[in-house]
């Protein structure tokens, strides 16, 4: 009888697991450049952006369009040197929501543009895909799990089989997810995982462990 799990059956164990909780499945291969359902024009995209379109219209349906676009650009633009800033940034941006500036009825108006619903996790998509390839800086990295809330990768998982002598979490940890400055930005969570043996959370536990940090 086999008693030894192979990386890929760890992988697609962790998915089922995701499934389970009623988060949706994609393969990269499919979201890629010229793949079946193309998601992304090159491989530096990290976030979803017709995913992401599609849920700040939803979530703020009473912002007009134009100052939603703003909204989304403000995400692209948070970009500089400094990761740890980038990431505090957009942090800010995923709990409070953008501030833009409309006009209505002649009076200029400040709203928070949300980018998740914290008050009805069902209204928000719960997207894992796995084997997400990245290329930055001419390095390409491809983590085992990524997990997308409304197009945006919030979570990245690095999967190892417990037996195999050469697994090391401490270097796929430095190699897939410290060295990943395009992604690093976005990012909420990071896991690392031996044979499986990860906390996955639900969508309600993980929006309420992302709230609770702001």
């Amino acid at each position: 009888m086999k008693s030894i799990l192979t990386e890929d059956e760890i992988e697609q164990y962790q998915i089922q697991l995701l499934q389970n909780l009623g988060y949706a499945y994609h393969h990269s291969y499919d979201l890629q450049p010229e793949g079946k359902a193309q998601e992304r024009e090159n491989f530096g995209d990290v976030v979803l952006k017709t995913r992401l379109q599609q849920a700040i219209d939803r979530l703020n349906p009473t912002i007009p369009a134009d100052a939603l676009n703003q909204a989304q650009r403000e995400i692209f633009n948070i970009a500089s040197s400094d990761l740890l800033n980038n990431n505090e940034k957009f942090h800010k941006y995923l709990t409070e929501g953008i501030t833009v500036e409309y006009q209505k009825n002649g009076e200029t108006r400040g709203e928070p543009v949300n980018l998740i619903d914290w008050h009805n996790i069902d209204n928000n998509e719960f997207l894992v895909v796995n084997q997400f390839t990245v290329i930055e800086d001419n390095q390409n990295r491809r983590p085992d799990l990524v997990i997308f809330i409304n197009g945006l990768p919030l979570v990245v998982i690095e999967l190892k089989n417990a037996v195999d002598e050469k697994a090391n979490l401490r270097a796929a940890y430095r190699t897939h997810l410290i060295s990943f400055p395009v992604i690093l930005g976005f990012e909420g969570s990071r896991y690392s995982a031996i044979s499986g043996r990860a906390c996955l959370p639900s969508k309600t536990a993980f929006c309420q462990k992302m709230k609770k940090t702001s």
